[in-house]
């Protein structure tokens, strides 16, 4: 604790601030705490109640997105070595800025993004912090809820066995979206504590376990090799008229067609390489599950965060390495469709896209509470706890998302460019800004060593950013599809 309890001196208006901030009871969305009178409440004042392994859950929940379907596509195009540097870099890289952000978070004993950017440039820096929050987690929230849509019917007609679509209402998937939001999604977003989802993060995270274990099993069942057909079967787009029966993917093997490519480079690298930077994401979640931490210091949140995004690491690699050795240079951009092309009824496929399912529809809640509070912060930061406000917030932000899933087909093409630029400033830019200007001068001059790292980290940000968006409109003026802005 010694670390987070470093007094600096502060301006009155932000002293005046950050008092309103801890006594307004829409703190509590995160934790409840005891009445302590006329004392200025600070993070340290708060009495966290979620154990460190459902902490780990919590966070490792927030990190897996649907983007690690996509990471065999990756591996194909980057090969398995420089695959492997990469993701190295970005595991790295994320917990150094999760380290920035609970530096700065101990350093003036608060306890949200939005806070911090408050305490470093005022009111300007907080609507930014909001706005990138809310802009990434929605586009979070709708990929996932795209998933919802139209996996949820292929399943369902596959149980049923059913050749062709029909006209069924339990076929429709915005029927299906809409129901499962209603079910499961807004039950869990209107619970108070974040940690009280720690129960149903293990249960997601046990469900993209079984979907590991699945890619390690069809490693050694599917033969070598499945022909390149043309178009991907994407979400969404019109079968493809002649799907070749299993054993016709079992002929005409080329000698290098099953071999692994340690490093590649093509046209689809460089698109490959801001989905990775991106697949680690989860700061807006970092500081209220340290609020909620049992006995929080820095360096128990910073174990959390490390062995979650290890954990992460494991997975990713591994569902990405044996992925792309089932399908080599055949492997789509979306790994259970890969799987689909060979038998669409397969028992175990089926139970693996239930999986899926389950474990993003669990991950939407998580990812529901920081823009929950990003808009506390932006409309009503002085206002004490509501439950209306609570609950309707949350039912106004996943009748948002469904519309946009259900109306708007292309809108995961803007949330890729919402992506390129909120999810740079969110891990880098942010982080290492808020630390350079929080943490005093007397501490860490300039010139330090310490200062200087995040400065070349917020550079790294923004190259980040131009690149993402640059391949983003370059595929957009090529007619292509390829970019996408994930999580």
């Amino acid at each position: 604790m010694e670390d987070l309890t470093v007094p600096i001196k502060v301006p009155t208006e932000q002293e005046r601030y950050e008092e309103t901030e801890g006594n307004t009871a829409e703190c509590d969305e995160f934790l409840p705490h005891p009445e302590t009178g006329k004392k200025s409440t600070r993070f340290m004042d708060f009495e966290g109640k979620t154990s460190f392994g459902m902490s780990v859950f919590n966070l490792s929940n927030a990190i897996m997105g649907s983007g690690i379907l996509g990471l065999a596509y990756a591996m194909a195009n980057t090969g398995i070595i420089l695959f492997l540097f990469l993701l190295t870099a970005v595991a790295l890289l994320s917990t150094y800025s999760i380290h920035l952000l609970l530096k700065a978070s101990g350093v003036v004993g608060i306890r949200a993004y939005e806070q911090l950017g408050y305490r470093a440039f005022g009111t300007p820096g907080k609507l930014a912090a909001a706005l990138a929050i809310t802009l990434q987690n929605i586009g979070a929230m709708s990929s996932y809820l795209y998933i919802v849509k139209y996996e949820l019917p292929l399943v369902i007609q596959a149980f049923l066995n059913i050749p062709e679509k029909s006209g069924e209402w339990y076929l429709n998937g915005n029927y299906l979206v809409i129901m499962a939001t209603v079910v499961v999604v807004l039950p869990l977003a209107l619970m108070k504590q974040l940690g009280y989802l720690g129960y149903t993060s293990g249960f997601s995270l046990t469900c993209m376990v079984f979907f590991l274990i699945v890619v390690i099993y069809k490693k050694f069942e599917v033969p070598c090799m499945l022909p390149s057909t043309g178009n991907s079967s994407l979400p969404g787009e019109a079968e493809q008229e002649y799907t070749p029966s299993y054993e016709e993917y079992t002929h005409e093997v080329l000698p290098d067609q099953c071999v692994p490519h340690l490093f590649t480079v093509n046209s689809q690298t460089a698109y490959t390489i801001p989905i990775m930077a991106f697949s680690f994401v989860c700061h807006p979640e970092v500081l209220p599950i340290y609020t909620e931490l049992k006995n929080p210091s820095k360096k128990s949140m910073q174990h959390v965060s490390n062995i979650s995004i290890l954990f992460m690491y494991i997975m990713y690699f591994f569902a990405a390495l044996f992925g792309y050795l089932t399908f080599y240079e055949n492997v789509e951009p979306e790994l259970l469709h890969t799987y689909n092309r060979i038998d669409p009824f397969n028992t175990l496929v089926l139970c693996v896209r239930v999986a899926v399912l389950i474990a993003v529809a669990l991950t939407v809640p998580i990812v529901l509470f920081p823009v929950r509070r990003a808009i506390q912060q932006m409309l009503f930061p002085n206002k004490t706890f509501s439950w209306l406000r609570h609950i309707v917030i949350a039912s106004i932000l996943l009748a948002i998302i469904n519309l946009l899933v259900i109306f708007a087909p292309n809108i995961l093409d803007i949330f890729g460019i919402i992506g390129a630029t909120s999810a740079p400033c969110l891990i880098f830019i942010f982080p290492a800004v808020f630390y350079i200007r929080i943490v005093p001068r007397e501490e860490e001059p300039m010139r330090s060593i310490p200062k200087i790292l995040a400065a070349c980290f917020a550079a790294l940000g923004v190259a980040f950013m131009l690149m993402s968006l640059s391949f983003i409109i370059i595929d957009w003026s090529s007619g292509g599809g390829r970019a996408t802005g994930g999580h």
